[in-house]
């Protein structure tokens, strides 16, 4: 009787072992189990936050006329930061400040417009033809003379000498580097109503002396190129 009993303790207390055993061991599957769906979800997190990494880019914080220069004191007039996704983000895109110094807007662009490179120009475009470029600035007695004072700073013009027989085309597409009023004050491009009687304009510096002769000779005509 005692050896029956000895043997129903070890069959039950092996029964336990192996109950224990298997819970353990479902318990550590399952363990496992979580672990590797919690590293497939930080995974899954870190390739859709990678896919949605954001990045800066400039917008047109205000119009910006045509014609207008960008440079290191007035780009945050005209500029203004916004983040987006980066795989939205073409290569062209302003994304830094030193990228629009020096450039000048190629036509009006309306607030709020995503700028990229091709909307602004670069003065070695307007310098390529010449040898040796310079500014020459010259004053109109009557604005007729130029454009009846509608000029800003990126215009094209062309200037004529007239004279007794006729006029003839002397410069042709001329860039306007900057107007001034009167008194010399700098006529902004989104001053649409003052007189410009001040003109600074970008020349070869062989024409110069055959342009202020023309001059002072009254002879001069400037026409404003209409794009």
């Amino acid at each position: 009787m005692k050896e029956k009993r000895e043997s129903e303790m070890k069959d039950r207390i092996g029964r336990k072992l192996s109950f224990s055993k298997l819970k353990t061991g479902v318990s550590l599957a399952a363990l496992a189990s979580s672990v590797a769906l919690f590293i497939i979800l930080v995974q899954i997190e870190k390739n859709v936050l990678t896919q949605y990494e954001k990045g800066e880019v400039y917008i047109a914080s205000q119009g910006i006329p045509k014609g207008q220069m960008i440079t290191e004191e007035n780009y945050q007039e005209y500029f203004m930061v916004k983040e987006m996704d980066k795989s939205l983000i073409p290569q062209t895109a302003l994304t830094k400040p030193f990228q629009v110094e020096g450039l000048s807007a190629l036509y009006d662009v309306e607030p709020g417009t995503f700028l990229t490179m091709g909307m602004f120009e670069e003065l070695g475009v307007i310098w390529q033809d010449m040898t040796e470029p310079v500014i020459a600035g010259f004053r109109v007695e009557d604005i007729y003379q130029a454009a009846g004072g509608t000029l800003r700073a990126g215009d094209r013009i062309h200037i004529y000498v007239v004279k007794e027989e006729g006029a003839c085309l002397a410069w042709e597409g001329i860039y306007v580097q900057q107007v001034f009023d009167a008194s010399g004050g700098i006529i902004p491009n989104t001053d649409q109503s003052t007189a410009a009687q001040r003109i600074n304009i970008y020349l070869d510096k062989k024409d110069i002396i055959n342009f202020y002769t023309g001059m002072a000779e009254g002879n001069l005509r400037a026409v404003k190129l209409c794009e």
